[in-house]
């Protein structure tokens, strides 16, 4: 019972990092995560739980390498293949040496042996970390593809190279050429072995077919078993079950190229299957971190035996280290022209050597490494100086993650040359993009029953996708203006409050319908209000729902509204739109401006849509209109998708996605409205 609370508290946290990341938005996610985990354990609850390394290999590591293997542009791999094997096998290596001898050096308490274990395991840069600051800080792609194959095969290379250390530290006995035969054994038996069983299990998968078992739920179980199976089998042959479970996933991601299309329906089970797993263990890696660092830091800070200033200052000369070593690697053998795959003898830019430099962060498999290193030696003797290589090891992941999130953000930063029509241009496009993809989704929704609401709704895109396209659009053209839309929208909604206030006050509205409208109206405010103004908007809504009960004393009706009621309703949303075009009328004509032209022009077409209801023009059946606005709420959330892909792939800023959300919640608010009155 006390693991399932544990683990219950650790999700739930992972929640709150979201959560608190959609507020602060500038500190990454990892280091909320890790924060959030570290309180946990100083938090006086008695919650310990011991980072068991194998567990956490093949629980965590496995099927994130194995689906970022399945994701990873194969053809794009193949481009970089030159500058990722130089950073996965030869920087690893060089690392080893150089920062080994130098730390033997500073601490000479830690054997030389002992030293390459802790330089070999700080050697791998953590593909999880380097995938979370990628989305978030708009790296240029090649740079992005070069991270992330570099994260998938250094983990390796850097792991066996510490087995090789640590076993000499232990057992006192080295040899290099055994080690070297038996790296290149271990390597390439991982991906061949990956890339065999992963064969298998397609083959098992294609059977399972032709004898009539196409059921989605079966086969997305053993999508779930296979990085399991695919680190499982090559751990017991003695071959790398990391780069096992890469080559999985690249051989899984040409079959499902082709399952696409021989199972369609296979794709929308899996897709949000994965999502919520990756979600779910990319949030447990970095809180599982957290929990182990204060345990880790207390050992050594408390001990009267070790000189703090001291210890944090090795922690930061060995960081420094890594940096220079990086740079200088990665300057070295860019000199040649073909670093990220083109023909141009050009150097790349100091700015860009310097980003390849600063993102290659450490993380959890570097911790769950050192925490592998045995309690003794062959001899029985205590470990030398294992707590101290713990720290050491812990430290500079955060010293990677801090400098990678406040130094990256600011090299990444590109000045803006374009002017404000590029710039509307950019804008416009990428609201097509998104409508775009609403479109695929109607259409992927479509069937015999509900094929004409499909074509009514994605009519209604393609008009809106046309306006966009016009040079002269004046729709959702820059960030101020969608701002000040939604200002206004605000104000507006607080025209029709008071409309109806007055209104019940003189009779004219029942309190159910008024308590149902005002309801109706707070729902709008809550989509319209943005991440700064969230709170207060929540503040109101149940300052006034408290007053409500207090006061009215009389519950709100929200269904079960008969013909007549809803009738009624319409014609309160007509008169409350006439309050709103009177009053904004009046505004433009002592100023007027854009934001207020089209809030004005949206409460007139408002009115417009609803006078043709009440005459009877829009009558149709009413399976039909239900079926018309589930298919809106798909496109609206298929919107809302889109933009969070683009925004994670690096296609698009942290601005601009913002600037999406705010045009889609624009849009999710004028539905709302109007099917709650239709």
């Amino acid at each position: 019972m006390e693991v399932f609370i544990i683990i219950l508290m650790l999700l739930v946290l992972i929640g709150v990092s979201n959560v608190v990341h959609r507020f602060v938005p500038f500190i990454p996610i990892p280091l909320i995560q890790i924060a959030l985990g570290a309180s946990l354990v100083m938090v006086p609850l008695g919650i310990h739980l011991h980072l068991e390394p194998e567990l956490f290999f093949i629980l965590f590591i496995a099927p994130l390498l194995y689906n970022d293997g399945k994701h990873t542009p194969r053809d794009e791999l193949w481009r970089l293949r030159a500058p990722i094997l130089l950073l996965a096998v030869g920087l690893v290596f060089i690392t080893v040496l150089v920062v080994g001898y130098s730390v033997h050096w500073m601490i000479p308490s830690i054997p030389l042996a002992a030293a390459f274990g802790l330089a070999a395991i700080l050697s791998p840069t953590d593909a999880v970390a380097v995938s979370s600051l990628a989305g978030r800080i708009h790296l240029p792609r090649s740079l992005k593809r070069l991270l992330e194959g570099e994260a998938l095969m250094n983990d390796a290379s850097g792991l066996v190279a510490f087995k090789f250390a640590i076993a000499a530290a232990v057992t006192g006995v080295f040899s290099f050429p055994k080690a070297s035969l038996s790296f290149f054994v271990i390597s390439i038996g991982g991906l061949i072995i990956g890339a065999l069983v992963a064969f298998l299990i397609i083959g098992l998968r294609q059977l399972l077919r032709r004898a009539g078992l196409e059921d989605e739920t079966m086969h997305m179980l053993l999508q779930i078993l296979t990085p399991f199976l695919l680190y499982l089998i090559a751990e017991e042959l003695g071959v790398s079950g990391i780069l096992a479970a890469v080559a999985g996933g690249l051989v899984h991601a040409i079959e499902n190229e082709r399952m696409a299309f021989t199972m369609p329906n296979l794709k929308n089970v899996s897709n949000p299957t994965w999502s919520v797993i990756l979600f779910v263990l990319n949030g447990l890696v970095f809180v599982l971190l957290g929990l182990q660092i204060p345990g880790v830091s207390n050992t050594i800070l408390i001990d009267p035996t070790f000189n703090n200033y001291r210890v944090i200052g090795y922690a930061i000369l060995i960081y420094a280290m890594l940096l220079v070593l990086r740079f200088g690697w990665t300057f070295l053998f860019s000199r040649g022209g073909r670093w990220f795959g083109n023909q141009s003898k050009e150097v790349p830019s100091l700015r860009i050597l310097m980003l390849t430099a600063i993102s290659g962060v450490r993380g959890a498999v570097t911790l769950a490494g050192a925490f592998s290193i045995p309690l003794l030696l062959q001899n029985g003797e205590p470990f030398p100086q294992r707590d101290l290589i713990l720290f050491l090891a812990s430290s500079v992941i955060l010293l990677s993650l801090l400098t990678a999130s406040i130094v990256l953000p600011l090299l990444a930063k590109k000045k803006s040359t374009a002017d404000d029509a590029e710039k509307e241009r950019i804008e416009r496009e990428w609201q097509i993009e998104v409508m775009a993809a609403a479109v695929k989704a109607l259409q992927e929704s479509s069937n015999e029953k509900n094929e004409f609401a499909v074509t009514t709704v994605i009519s209604d895109y393609k008009i809106m996708m046309q306006q966009l396209g016009q040079k002269d659009s004046k729709v959702n053209r820059l960030p101020r203006y969608q701002q000040e839309q939604a200002g206004m929208r605000l104000m507006a909604l607080g025209i029709e409050r008071k409309y109806v206030n007055d209104q019940v006050e003189s009779g004219q509205v029942s309190r159910d319908q008024a308590n149902y409208y005002l309801q109706m109206l707070e729902q709008v405010e809550l989509i319209l209000a943005n991440k700064l103004d969230l709170g207060k908007a929540i503040m109101k809504t149940l300052w006034r729902r408290l007053k409500m009960l207090l006061i009215i004393r009389k519950p709100s009706v929200a269904t079960g509204f008969s013909e007549p009621d809803m009738a009624a309703l319409r014609t309160l949303k007509m008169q409350c739109s006439q309050a709103v075009v009177d009053e904004f009328s009046r505004r433009c004509t002592i100023q007027s401006d854009e934001a207020t032209e089209g809030v004005l022009d949206y409460y007139q077409q408002m009115l417009d849509r609803l006078r043709r209801f009440t005459m009877g023009s829009r009558r149709k059946d009413r399976s039909f209109e239900d079926c018309r606005r589930e298919l809106h709420w798909i496109a609206i959330q298929a919107e809302r998708d889109a933009v969070q892909v683009f925004f994670e792939r690096g296609d698009i800023t942290r601005d601009l996605a913002a600037l999406l959300r705010r045009v889609i919640r624009n849009r999710e608010a004028s539905l709302y409205e109007l099917e709650e009155i239709g």
